[in-house]
């Protein structure tokens, strides 16, 4: 199957990122992809979080979700892609990425784990992180994605635990934050989560003006298949399950580990 990635430019204009994402299936579908990943913050972003930050979060049966399954449905495609969620108890919201069907169904939700914390970031002030019992893989058609946001690159643990799940290629959407050796780091650890899982890694982000953009598609040797320059891009790559079972064959890390991944 072929997967693309959406590398858009989001704002605080809902309208305009909505119009981005339509723009960006309908690219993807006519290049064969049957799923199209956007990044962290698809739906709403702005240079700092604030109350406006809260504020703009929706509930999954909200305008950006119902404009997803649209989108889905139209370009008969499957989609991922990130959003600011809802929550009625508390003034934070989830960092949810909505998984929906090319037949317009919501498949599921991913809430972001590890919240950013870091390189003066604080993220936990208005996000509240998921919790490990949700569910992390998604099969879609007949490859199993596991799921992973961000700041969840930074821990080698979730990667393989959506591995031990099952995952054959693990989907990244981020809002990878400019910065002292940012790029180096991304670069390298999408990399090296593909290397040590022998699985796909599928790594979206914003283009500027808020993040650096550089998504990738890799391989499960570490092969970088797919690379977006720093601009608003569509850019596609076929995958494959024997792909996965021919390099786990060479390489069979994962079955001489003496190790498990257990969530805390």
């Amino acid at each position: 199957m072929k997967v693309s990635i959406g590398q858009v430019t989001s704002g605080t204009d809902k309208e305009a990122n909505i119009n981005a994402i339509a723009e960006s299936a309908k690219k993807a579908a006519a290049e064969g992809a049957s799923l199209i990943v956007f990044p962290e913050f698809s739906m709403y972003k702005q240079p700092a979080a604030d109350e406006n930050f809260i504020k703009a979060g929706e509930n999954l049966d909200g305008p950006f979700v119902t404009a997803l399954k649209r989108i889905a449905r139209e370009n008969s495609i499957n989609i991922a892609a990130g959003m600011t969620e809802h929550i009625d108890t508390e003034n934070r919201v989830f960092n949810t990425i909505a998984v929906i069907s090319k037949e317009g169904q919501l498949l599921g939700t991913y809430r972001k784990l590890h919240l950013y914390d870091s390189f003066g970031g604080q993220e936990s002030k208005w996000v509240r992180p998921g919790s490990c019992d949700q569910n992390h893989v998604f099969e879609i058609e007949g490859i199993k994605f596991g799921f992973a946001t961000c700041y969840d690159l930074r821990f080698p643990e979730i990667a393989r635990w959506l591995v031990d799940q099952g995952a054959e290629a693990i989907v990244l959407p981020t809002a990878w934050t400019p910065g002292l050796r940012k790029d180096d780091h991304w670069n390298t650890l999408t990399r090296a989560r593909a290397i040590e899982n022998t699985a796909y890694f599928v790594a979206a982000d914003l283009a500027p003006p808020f993040c650096p953009g550089g998504s990738l598609i890799i391989d499960p040797m570490g092969v970088i298949l797919a690379q977006a320059p720093e601009t608003a891009a569509v850019i596609t790559a076929e995958i494959s399950k024997d792909r996965v079972l021919e390099v786990r064959k060479k390489n069979p890390a994962l079955e001489h580990r003496r190790f498990k991944v257990v969530p805390a």
